[in-house]
């Protein structure tokens, strides 16, 4: 780019014929062009333009810097006009992923009514319970659930989220219903992605590990697996909300419940948040500001 004035300058002159009008153009003085062209010719070792009192006249190599130079100054101006428009309005490719069954019940419907007003997003939209590394698959955004560890990254609180302990009314006539952690260890426990399980004990925040001869990395066949009366499961509140309203599943260890923990929006870092990832994260966060469709179930008699 060291030789970027000098070349416009070059351009200028060739096109409008003149020193003089170049220099009318570019709002600079005749002699500051005169100068720059020089400065050119002796960075490339060449003379580029013959100079009379009268006209000017392109050597051989001067018509052909010209030819590979000519459109550069537009070309540019044009990649600026685009990054400004871009940084006025979102538009372009956008890559985002998400678990699985949230995505699919909650993401994508939301996303969607984003894209009606929004049609020049490109949404590339990955549902997936593998947690994706965004720096090297390239993602703008992800929904993440729990707390987060990644300082490379950041984030925005989306809603909080809520795990519950629960099982079928077939299981807990059959096997009983526990009363303390430690009398989970006696009862068929149904394992999903992780093998803790998370409770809250005397204010404090307590993991309980388990052991299951039975285990799934999909919460819908986990769910499927409660509901069949197979064993105990620790299932998110979208996962079991409408089965404890119809008395399918019931909630267990209330008093070991934890609070909640977070749905979280994180990306990259970066210095100049392109306005379609703050456009795109505005509005999920303001279609999840009421916290999303959950609530606490009855406790079971």
């Amino acid at each position: 780019m060291k030789n970027w004035e000098a070349m416009e300058a070059f351009v200028e002159v060739v096109r409008q014929g003149s020193f003089s009008a170049a220099a009318i153009k570019l709002s600079v003085s005749a002699s500051h062009v005169s100068r720059l062209v020089t400065q050119l010719e002796a960075e490339l070792g060449c003379t580029l333009l013959f100079r009379t009192t009268r006209r000017i006249r392109l050597s051989e190599a001067g018509e052909l810097y010209y030819q590979h130079c000519r459109d550069l100054p537009a070309a540019l101006s044009s990649a600026e006009e685009v990054i400004s428009s871009l940084n006025q309005a979102p538009i372009g490719a956008f890559k985002m992923t998400c678990a699985t069954t949230f995505g699919e019940r909650y993401i994508a419907p939301v996303m969607n009514d984003f894209l009606t007003t929004h049609p020049k997003i490109e949404l590339d939209l990955h549902l997936t319970n593998r947690a994706v590394d965004l720096l090297e698959e390239n993602y703008d955004l992800a929904i993440r659930m729990g707390a987060m560890k990644d300082s490379s990254l950041l984030s925005r609180r989306l809603c909080d989220r809520k795990e519950y302990l629960c099982a079928s009314r077939d299981y807990i006539d059959q096997y009983g219903m526990p009363h303390t952690l430690s009398e989970l260890s006696k009862h068929k426990c149904l394992i999903g992605s992780k093998s803790h399980w998370l409770f809250q004990q005397n204010g404090q925040r307590k993991e309980v590990k388990v052991s299951s001869q039975w285990r799934s990395n999909s919460g819908l066949a986990l769910l499927d697996a409660v509901k069949k009366g197979l064993g105990i499961a620790q299932l998110p509140d979208y996962y079991v909300q409408q089965e404890f309203d119809s008395g399918r599943l019931v909630p267990l260890l209330a008093q070991y419940q934890y609070p909640y923990s977070g749905v979280w929006l994180v990306y990259p870092k970066v210095h100049h948040p392109s306005p379609k990832l703050k456009a795109i994260c505005d509005y999920l966060i303001d279609c999840f500001k009421d916290n999303a469709p959950f609530k606490p179930p009855q406790a079971y008699d």
